[in-house]
């Protein structure tokens, strides 16, 4: 832990640094970049709807979320989309573990992540949205089933866009918060103006440690005294996460050769203890995975570009992204730390194992928009994506050479994908009538080594190297018939090209399938939304919309019960169709009330077999997913309390989720199957800030009533736990 400790302490330094230069620099310009000194005009009120609220009353179906105004009371990103209508995380674990999000009951790899448009892979596989420092997040934009061409990626269920800080001064944000299960957490985003021709700074960091040792109900642990497994409750004792990220950002704004301009350089490291397999019946003991990455990139921004109508956005990066998985002690664990000698280790039951995985990757973005004029305009995107995934063994290193995993052979393998989009947009009868219309091109190219568990994986059965092309498209429509009454409809036929940890595997616990095919599917929604002014200081916003998903070769995840391990499988047919709701309520600026609920229905429609037979799993529900489930939050304000410019914010939060099976309907006894039961999670949070939120301390409870929760494939998640945070933001 030397050397990240002395991460540690230089990124906190670096930003303390630029946190000192940024208070000092703090009155030389205005927030449009002119120096204060050449004009200032009387202060002007101008009413209008937020950037947030107009993009949820686009043409397109999405939630958008407004981080920057909550982000005093959020330790995670996760924790804030988990409350909008429609979505659904489920983690096997605390912070750092693996996750999956589902959007309108299309789940895990089927939603791409970006930052300001681009992946968010760029910043290293190890990166997520339990790590991602909210500190320097606007807003997310939630895009369900039908995404804009713009975003330029593959996504087949939705897209997640989070859409970082703009600001045109010179400031720090800085928060430290401390937690139960040994949890520590500090995120420093900053900015400095350089001198007067508006050269900018832009140094983050970020550090999460916790050790994780929540206690997990109803295991089994042997009892030698009397001869026979009971059934205790034990602490997790092996699933310590550490993770940093730094990353430092220079450029130039508001110049007449470009808007924005920035290079930068990214660097972060994850360190993660492997507690359990897929299920909690395997106990990991001694088994690890570590990853580190390392990113430069470059942004250009300028509008009139070569013509006054014509925007331009460029973006290029290339990412050196290295993991490693450590299995090399032939043991099996039980829930209370006991260990006996085994023959094969513990991830997958094979060899020893110190796997490394590099994968180098290279995400190269273009995009063009031509306004004709005010309600008419086109755009051209061009994504490039290349994904390398070099894998090889360094065992016999460090373990006798009779030890290590003979069935694993060495490779260097390639995913590559080009995605062109072509969109036009269109706004009428003075913005009433809002349109778009999009045609995407995927081009995938893969080139495979890999031949070792040929009986798993596949790799007999497909070509070496292959490129295939597949075609998109899609529109979506608004109409604003009444500001209380305004229908929305979308509709995509979209395709999604497998990731490289679907089709490569994931180094632990995952199998690679080589002859993993895209996803296809026709998506629809059909919604209504609608603002109502019940009296001067009151009003109501609800939205309601229906979706409909016809998937062909859905891939899903399948889970072996007997060790753990995994593979992405694809099912031919999959209908999803479902409800969701969400309403609003604000009584002046000291109470917002909301809720949201969602119900959803995805069946295998697959009627037969490869070999012809009838299928035992038609029309059955999709296994180990959620069909219903909703949130409520209640928010309470006190300005002004204390001194003129304090606030007290009371929040609280609550989360159903009804029960589902764990596996599919058809196979076993009904009445005697296994599945994860109803939930309810309660949280709350108190937040006071002074000096017009200069400084806010808040301190927060999840889970309340300290219920027993579970998530993916059965995993417990954590009891109840209490946060403290401090914040403090100088500009």
């Amino acid at each position: 832990m030397t050397i990240n400790r002395r991460i540690i302490v230089f990124g906190l330094w670096l930003t303390g640094a630029v946190g000192c230069m940024a208070v000092g620099d703090n009155n030389k310009y205005l927030e449009n970049g002119e120096p204060r000194d050449s004009l200032e005009l009387n202060t002007v009120v101008v009413m209008g709807k937020s950037r947030v609220q107009q993009l949820k009353e686009g043409a397109f179906s999405l939630n958008a979320v407004d981080i920057h105004s909550q982000v005093n009371s959020l330790t995670t990103l996760a924790d804030a989309i988990s409350r909008t209508a429609g979505i659904n995380i489920r983690t096997e674990g605390g912070l750092g573990s693996d996750y999956s999000l589902s959007v309108n009951g299309m789940t895990g790899n089927s939603i791409r992540y970006y930052v300001d448009g681009v992946p968010m892979t760029l910043r290293g596989n190890s990166v997520n949205l339990s790590n991602f420092p909210v500190n320097t997040i606007d807003h997310v934009e939630i895009y369900k089933g039908v995404v804009p061409a713009f975003l330029g990626g593959d996504a087949l269920g939705g897209a997640i866009n989070i859409v970082t800080r703009k600001e045109h001064k010179s400031f720090v944000d800085a928060s430290v918060s401390v937690g139960s299960f040994h949890t520590y957490r500090a995120d420093v985003n900053s900015q400095v103006v350089l001198n007067k021709k508006g050269l900018l700074l832009r140094p983050q960091f970020t550090v999460d440690y916790t050790k994780n040792d929540y206690k997990v109900h109803g295991v089994e642990v042997w009892n030698a005294g009397v001869g026979r497994y009971d059934t205790v409750s034990r602490k997790r004792f092996h699933d310590r996460y550490f993770s940093t990220q730094a990353q430092v950002d220079m450029g130039v704004e508001h110049k007449s050769w470009a808007d924005q301009f920035f290079v930068g350089l990214g660097y972060s490291v994850s360190q993660k203890q492997l507690q359990t397999g897929t299920v909690q019946t395997i106990v990991y003991g001694k088994a690890e995975r570590n990853s580190d990455a390392l990113n430069v990139h470059a942004t250009y921004r300028k509008r009139g570009f070569l013509t006054d109508k014509l925007t331009t956005l460029l973006s290029l990066s290339h990412t050196w992204d290295h993991s490693v998985t450590i299995d090399t002690t032939f043991h099996r664990y039980t829930w209370d730390g006991t260990s006996r000698l085994a023959t094969k280790n513990e991830t997958n039951g094979r060899g020893k194992q110190y796997r490394h995985y590099k994968r180098p990757l290279t995400i190269g973005r273009a995009n063009f928009c031509y306004e004709f004029n005010d309600q008419h305009s086109l755009s051209l995107n061009y994504m490039y994506n290349r994904t390398g995934n070099k894998r090889y063994d360094t065992a016999e290193d460090y373990c006798a050479k009779e030890d290590v995993d003979a069935t694993f052979t060495p490779s260097d393998d390639c995913i590559e994908k080009q995605i062109i989009g072509l969109n036009y947009d269109q706004s009428l009868l003075d913005d009433r009538l809002v349109s778009a219309f999009f045609v995407k091109d995927y081009i995938n190219h893969v080139r495979t080594e890999q031949n070792d568990l040929y009986w798993l994986t596949h790799s007999n059965d497909v070509e070496r190297s292959a490129t295939k092309t597949y075609w998109g498209y899609g529109m979506a429509v608004r109409f604003n018939v009444y500001e209380w009454f305004s229908p929305k409809f979308s509709y995509e036929h979209a395709v999604r090209l497998p990731q490289a940890r679907e089709q490569l595997g994931n180094g632990t616990t995952t199998y690679a399938n080589l002859a993993l095919r895209p996803e296809t599917s026709h998506n629809m929604n059909l919604g209504l939304y609608g603002n109502v002014k019940l009296a001067q200081e009151q009003s109501l916003y609800y939205e309601l919309n229906g979706f409909l998903r016809f998937t062909q070769d859905y891939i899903h995840l399948r889970i072996s019960d007997s060790d753990g391990t995994a593979q992405y499988e694809n099912v031919n047919d999959v209908d999803t169709h479902g409800l969701e709701g969400e309403v609003r309520y604000s009584y002046s600026n000291w109470l917002q009330v909301s809720a949201n609920a969602c119900w959803q229905d995805s069946k295998d429609m697959n009627k037969y077999l490869d070999n012809g037979n009838r299928s035992a799993t038609y029309r059955n529900r999709i296994p180990n997913k959620p069909w219903f489930f909703g949130n409520a939050e209640l928010t309470l304000s006190r300005h002004n309390l204390l001194h003129a410019s304090d606030c007290l914010r009371f929040s609280y939060d609550y989360q159903y989720v009804h029960w589902f099976y764990l596996t599919w309907e058809s196979y076993g006894y009904l009445p005697s199957k296994a599945r994860i039961p109803t939930q309810n999670m309660h949280n709350a949070s108190l937040t006071y800030s002074w000096k017009n939120e200069r400084y806010n301390l808040t301190f927060m409870c999840n889970n309340l009533f300290d219920a027993t929760m579970y998530d993916d494939y059965k995993l417990q998640k954590p009891g109840r736990s209490f946060t403290a945070k401090f914040r403090v933001y100088i500009r």
